[in-house]
């Protein structure tokens, strides 16, 4: 585990340095090389991740969870990281603007999701409470 973060840090400092050094001359490519690390680490997360999503799911199923309940938690969690990269990405290239605008978007489509989770938390508070 300690390696793998350790790679990727060199990695990553590795690639700003080339894109701060490509700024210089030629402000696409420096683009395109923090773009391309973003991409290279997210699947590597995604393949490091990968075990763990199965264990989590497996945990939550024991525990009675409806699988649909546990999707929207992990499309949620990839929605909050492609936001937050999205919006690194624009303040890095000096569009704060469009970078605030991504992160209401990321906003609004978490809580847009999340109304499923919440509607059944009511309803099974007001089973409690009819009980009760």
């Amino acid at each position: 585990m300690v390696e793998n973060c350790f790679s990727v840090a060199v990695f990553c400092v590795c690639s700003a340095i080339l894109a701060v050094l490509l700024r210089q001359y030629c402000n696409e490519q420096s683009m395109m090389i923090s773009l391309a690390t973003c991409a290279g680490v997210m699947v590597g997360l995604m393949i490091f991740v990968e075990p763990l999503i199965s264990e989590v799911s497996d945990i939550f199923s024991q525990a009675g969870i409806s699988d649909s309940y546990i999707s929207l938690i992990f499309k949620a969690a990839a929605i909050c990281f492609i936001t937050q990269i999205t919006c690194e990405i624009c303040r890095d290239s000096g569009e704060n603007a469009i970078a605030s605008v991504a992160e209401m978007w990321g906003r609004g489509a978490v809580t847009f999701m999340s109304m499923p989770i919440l509607k059944a938390l009511i309803e099974k508070i007001n089973e409690i409470m009819g009980q009760v």
